[in-house]
């Protein structure tokens, strides 16, 4: 065994004093769907329903966390919750920086985990100004930085994901799908699999929004990203860890798949409804990924494990959700349709709904015009090819409209 194998073994062990390994489970729906033999990690059923609590409380063992040692940390999410835990665990202080934005639901659940060991402090719009903030504080008191991802003892502590995952099976997996946002799960596991699963392949999803690992491969090193979409929040970074980087460099960009947003609130749901599972958009990734997956002849026949990241989902997002679900299943569509200002105009378009389509949002955008007034109207149907029609219906009545559903400035502001 080396000196890395060896080390992560230990951090293992150490773990049991707060929870024994996840389940890794076989999923038949998936199996059936795929024609592969698909398992998934449950890291959403750790204390803190995702894996982060492993490598923050790695990192704090070989710190010697204890009474008198303070930790900082910057996280709107399940690095907070792993660190807050792990605080009280080793009776250490803990200051955990959260922007002031983050929803009180994660603040709660934070402060739930660590008790009187820890002190929120809710500063910055932005996580970057968070980040900046708590880096600040840790200098100015002499505490001890708890990275997310960009430290070596967590991504070791990250690696136990894989030891367990061995452990639980009858022989390696043939294929391992794993989500990525700073790079320390990924780079904890391939590294470990490396050396007892040499014959392990890989597959990495990033949320189209969020594509650090992707460009970072491009660029052959690390790159930050103009812009980030926030809705995978778990796995939303700009830029991915410079130290996870230089254990993922050897892999392809082909390697990456990009996850778009609507399609994993589809997988989200689908995974609720069908199996009962409740995740978080991060944890979704590697599910949804089994799509591309499958159009790439990479899944028939094979054993799959797919790494389910965290499961600390808001239900006061089950609405966005659900409407990002449905617009990616085209069964929703969100108009703006130029009205004639005349009596009957109104009863013509509602006369062109076929049976099975629903009006779900209408607003006039204008309402000072004298001869057309704009409207955004919302429809939600049954089937896409409902959608279609209506929109071969209207060029045929002669209307005037444009379909904003794909476009994200119009939406962004509009929907």
């Amino acid at each position: 065994m080396t000196n890395r194998a060896a080390s992560v073994a230990a951090a293992e062990t150490a773990l049991r004093a707060l929870f024994e390994p996840t389940p890794l489970l076989r999923n038949d729906h998936l199996s059936d769907r795929y024609g592969a033999d698909i398992w998934l990690k449950r890291e959403d059923l750790t204390p803190v329903r995702s894996y982060k609590l492993r490598g923050a409380f790695n990192a704090m063992r070989h710190a010697k966390g204890g009474p008198g040692v303070h930790f900082v940390c910057a996280s709107a999410g399940n690095h907070a919750q792993g660190v807050a835990y792990a605080c009280r665990h080793f009776g250490a202080k803990g200051t955990i920086f959260m922007p002031v934005t983050t929803p009180r639901q994660k603040i709660d659940k934070t402060g739930h985990f660590g008790g009187d060991a820890i002190e929120i402090v809710l500063n910055g719009d932005y996580f970057d100004q968070t980040l900046k903030a708590a880096q600040e504080y840790t200098a100015q008191q002499g505490a001890i930085f708890l990275s997310p991802f960009d430290d070596a003892r967590v991504i070791e502590g990250q690696a136990t994901v894989a030891l367990e995952m061995l452990a639980q099976m009858d022989g390696p997996p043939d294929l391992v799908v794993l989500p990525v946002g700073g790079g320390g799960l990924a780079a904890g596991i391939t590294s470990l699999l490396a050396e007892r699963a040499p014959a392990a392949e890989f597959a990495f999803v990033e949320p189209m929004g969020g594509t650090s690992l992707h460009a970072a491969l491009v660029a052959g090193e690390p790159v930050t990203l103009p812009r980030v979409d926030n809705f995978v929040d778990g796995a939303a970074v700009a830029r991915i860890g410079d130290l996870p980087f230089a254990m993922l460099a050897r892999f392809a960009p082909e390697d990456v798949i990009a996850a778009p947003e609507d399609r994993i609130s589809a997988t989200m749901v689908e995974m609720l409804n069908t199996e009962g599972i409740v995740l978080e958009p991060a944890g979704a990734l590697a599910i949804d990924a089994l799509r591309d997956l499958s159009d790439r002849g990479r899944l028939a026949g094979r054993r799959v494990v797919c790494i389910v990241s965290g499961g600390n989902f808001d239900f006061e997002r089950l609405p966005e959700v659900r409407e990002r679900s449905q617009r990616w299943a085209g069964l929703k569509k969100y108009f703006i349709l130029r009205l004639p200002q005349r009596p009957g105009a109104l009863r013509e378009f509602l006369n062109l709904l076929g049976p099975d389509d629903d009006i779900a949002r209408f607003e006039y955008l204008k309402k000072s015009a004298r001869n057309f007034g704009s409207v955004l109207i919302g429809i939600e149907t049954t089937a896409p090819a409902n959608l279609s029609a209506l929109s071969d219906r209207l060029a045929q009545a002669g209307f005037d409209w444009r379909d904003i559903t794909g476009d994200p400035v119009l939406s962004e502001f509009l929907i």
